[in-house]
Parts: C-alpha cells; structure tokens; sequence
C-alpha cells in the first residue's frame, strides 16, 4: 500500500513537473514569437519609412525639376517662338506697324506733357505785366512761358492795336492752330489701329487657304496637316489684335489729353480777352 502511494506520489510530482515545464516552454516561445513578431513589424515600418524619405526626395525633385523647366521658360521666350511660328511676311508688317503706332504715341504724349501749363499762374503774371509794364510788357511775360496757351495770349496781344475784335480774332485763328499741333500724328495711329487687325485676319485667310492647298495636295484630311496651317493663321490674328489693343490705349490716352489741354485753353481764352478789355478800358 506504501509502495502505491510512493508510486501515485512520484507520478503526480513527475506529471507537475512536466505540466509546469512545458507550460513555462509555451510561455517562452509564445514571447520569442510575439517578440520576432515586434521585431518584423519595426522591421517593416522602417522600410516603409526609409520608402517614403527615399520617394519624398524624388517626388520633391521631380517637382523641382518641373518647376525649374516653367520657370526657365520666360514669356518673352514663349512670344518670340510664337511670333517665329506666326512667319515672318505678316508678322513681321503687323511689328512693323505696333513699332511706328508706339513711336507716334510716345512722341504724342511727351509733346502733350510739355504743352500742359498753369493757366492761372501766366493770367496772373500778364495781368501783373499789363499793369506795371503794358503791352510790350505782357508780350514779354507770354514769350518766356512755354505752351500752347501763352502763344494764344502773344498772338493777341500782338494785334492789340488793331482793336479788340482783332484781338479776338487772333486768339480764334491761333487756337485752331494750337490745336492742329497738338493733334499732328493721331490720324496715322489710328490708321494702324485699324491696319494691324487686318493684317492679322488677311495671314489668318492666306494660312487657311495654305491649309486647304496642303489638304488638296494630300487628298485626304489629317488632323496634323490641317492643325499647322490653322495654328499659323490664327497666330497673325493674335499678334493683330494685340498690336490693335496696344495702340488703341494710348490712342485714347492721347486724346484724353487733347481734350483736357484744349479745355483749359479756351477757358484761358475767355479769362485772358476780360484781361484785355479791361486794360482797353483803362487806357482809354
């Protein structure tokens, strides 16, 4: 019976044992699998991660590269090509004509600048000049001011012993004048404001007319056949119509302009012909 028992004992210590042995077994490998587990997933985030530095580099390079490709291909080098593209019989007369327009305006207004000049300033010194010096005087004052208006007010000073309606006449006649200078040149820019657009739409005709040649010759209708001829005539109607617009701004800006100076010449007018009456009145 002692023998049993010992043998029951050492059964079950032996089976405990081993059950405590292998569970400790299982928990040790259970830890080195979720261990090598961690260890392939930091693994594989430090993949993904030196993935990504090593992508981001080169998409930033790629977009780098794209961005220095516009940035290297500046407007003027894009106009020149489509000018060259455009041919050189109407595009070249189409710049022929926007150089002229930009010559007569620029020339216009730099006249017009200088035309422009205080009125009230040279009323004020004629009257001063009137009454401390006379006539010769005033004409003095007038001959050392520049512009259209202090040549008015010597032409009717000039006449003033012809009479006042003499005087009054002078200063018409001297206006028209003064005004006729100051218009010289506005009908030829607007003769190539006019002239430009029709360039471009007589190469825009003559490059359909090419492309409808090219089509004829080939007898059959490709998209590339077609396509270059059309791209070249529309190309003349652009550089027209901007070459229109251009012109058409200062035309405006000059006649703004005009308009002003004439304006406050004849206001001048008005002002300088009491300063004169009332002179006349004076030395009667």
């Amino acid at each position: 019976m002692k023998k049993v028992l010992s043998l029951m004992l050492i059964t079950g210590m032996i089976t405990f044992g081993g059950a405590n042995l292998y569970a400790q077994e299982k928990t040790a490998t259970e830890q080195t699998e979720a261990a090598a587990a961690d260890s392939t997933m930091e693994s594989m985030d430090s993949t993904a991660t030196e993935e990504a530095a090593t992508e981001a580099p080169a998409e930033k390079e790629t977009a780098a590269v794209t961005e220095d490709a516009e940035v290297d291909t500046p407007f003027t080098q894009i106009l020149k090509e489509k000018f060259i593209e455009g041919g050189a019989e109407f595009m070249g007369i189409v710049l022929i004509v926007l150089i002229l327009g930009l010559a007569i305006a620029i020339e216009r207004i730099l006249y017009l600048t200088f035309s422009i000049s205080n009125n009230d300033k040279l009323l004020k010194k004629v009257e001063d000049a009137l009454s401390n010096g006379g006539i010769e005087a005033a004409k003095e004052a007038c001959r050392s001011e520049r512009g259209p208006v202090a040549s008015i007010f010597y032409e009717g000073l000039d006449h003033y012993d012809e009479g006042i309606d003499m005087v009054d006449k002078s200063i018409v006649a001297s206006g028209s004048v003064e005004n006729g200078k100051l218009e010289k040149g506005v009908s030829w820019l607007s003769l190539f404001i006019a002239l430009a657009p029709m360039l471009g739409f007589m190469g825009t005709v003559i490059g359909m007319i090419d492309a409808f040649d090219a089509i004829e010759a080939a007898g059959d209708i490709s998209p590339s056949l077609v396509a270059g001829g059309i791209k070249v005539a529309l190309l003349t109607t652009v550089f027209g119509l901007i070459t229109a617009i251009i012109l058409q701004i200062f035309f405006n800006l000059i006649v703004a302009m005009i308009d002003s100076i004439v304006i406050k010449m004849e206001d001048a007018s008005i002002s300088f012909m009491d300063l004169v009456v009332a002179f006349n009145k004076k030395n009667k």
